[in-house]
């Protein structure tokens, strides 16, 4: 009697990938700013790190102690977030995960919005009508949210599950092209601060 075979693909399925939104900020939204304000809010934003005293959801220990790789955006707010969910483990920043850039659209300073706000039109005006004020464009930020998503799978190849500690919107952008390479969404906490979406294999 001849053994059955094993089953190879079974054995080659890769991991998950889950990604997560980095920690609340260290700055606070409660202003109302002009679109110039908002511009050097964001700077400032994009250079700090985290508020102190939070305290990662415990769902998201979890998964961070079964993934066999951690990475993150090389912006301080995710590497902080990193620190305090690794305990020590080797988290590897690359500069591909970073968020994609918010310049708002040139409005007179009597406009005075939310950071909430102001986020959402300079998304609005960068997505739609390709506005970016000299920095990264909407088609090149998508061509490296592939690479990003290339990348993971890679590291989600070995079996092991992939966890990364990034940005809302990039998120997104990733996960976008993670369904365009054959990945589902196969659970979902929204774009929160520490929320996770994980991608599996189809």
């Amino acid at each position: 009697m001849t053994a059955e075979a094993p089953d190879r693909s079974a054995a080659l399925r890769p991991g998950a990938i889950v990604l997560a939104r980095h920690g609340e900020p260290a700055l606070s939204r409660r202003v109302k700013l002009s679109a110039q304000q908002y511009r050097d809010f964001w700077a400032s934003y994009e250079v700090l790190g985290i508020a102190p005293g939070q305290t990662p959801p415990e769902a998201l220990k979890r998964i961070v102690d079964k993934a066999g790789a951690l990475l993150a955006s090389t912006r301080l707010r995710s590497v902080e977030s990193a620190a305090i969910l690794a305990a020590g483990r080797k988290v590897v920043q690359h500069d591909l995960l970073v968020e994609a850039p918010l310049p708002p659209p040139a409005w007179p300073a009597w406009i005075r919005l939310s950071p909430r706000t102001w986020g959402f039109l300079a998304r609005v005006w960068w997505w739609f009508f390709n506005h970016h004020e000299g920095q990264e464009t909407r088609a090149a930020a998508e061509q490296r949210a592939d690479e990003a998503a290339a990348l993971l799978i890679g590291h989600a190849e070995t079996g092991e599950d992939v966890l990364v500690l990034a940005h809302g919107f990039f998120n997104f952008m990733i996960g976008r092209a993670l369904r365009r390479r054959g990945w589902r969404l196969a659970a979902s906490e929204g774009y929160k601060y520490w929320s996770t979406r994980r991608f599996e294999r189809l």
